[in-house]
């Protein structure tokens, strides 16, 4: 069983402003990583991402940036709560999975977003885990529709 997951959607905003969206801090902070982003997304870096509905400061391990086409990030793959979040296996068992986003520009001022994780064990806990991400992923792609065509954070008010 190869765990991994692809999804995608449009925003009608130019690729350059899509794509700041996520690498900046404060514009993440204000769809989706409500508890706050630390730290630009920039090649070889390490950020922080906390989700006000989900406490607890998540390290983002920043593989590789190509301006308004690719993100490739690494992070725990949590598919066990007792393990702590980290970037780095652990002789417990922690371990990373694999994040990519493209950004594809469309006519008339449109992007495409494609975001794609992959490297989760094939364990029932494994595929429980993904099928989470599955979700916050999908939910990240629609917050960040509202919020940069529309001004609306969906996230407020939707888990609390």
């Amino acid at each position: 069983m190869d765990l991994r997951f692809k999804i995608a959607g449009r925003i009608s905003r130019p690729v350059h402003e899509v794509f700041e969206a996520v690498v900046d801090p404060e514009q993440l902070s204000g769809y989706f990583t409500t508890g706050g982003a630390k730290g630009r997304l920039a090649t070889g870096a390490t950020v922080s991402w906390d989700f006000a509905d989900f406490p607890g400061a998540f390290p983002v391990e920043v593989v590789e940036v190509e301006q308004d086409r690719r993100i490739v990030l690494r992070w725990a793959a949590a598919d066990d709560p007792g393990e702590p979040a980290t970037v780095e296996p652990t002789a417990a068992g922690a371990y990373c999975t694999t994040v990519t986003m493209e950004f594809e520009p469309l006519g008339g001022d449109r992007t495409l977003v494609t975001i794609a994780e992959e490297g989760w064990r094939p364990t029932a806990e494994g595929q429980r885990a993904s099928y989470g991400n599955c979700e916050g992923w999908t939910s990240m792609l629609c917050c960040m529709k509202a919020w940069l065509e529309h001004g609306i954070n969906l996230r407020t008010g939707f888990y609390a």
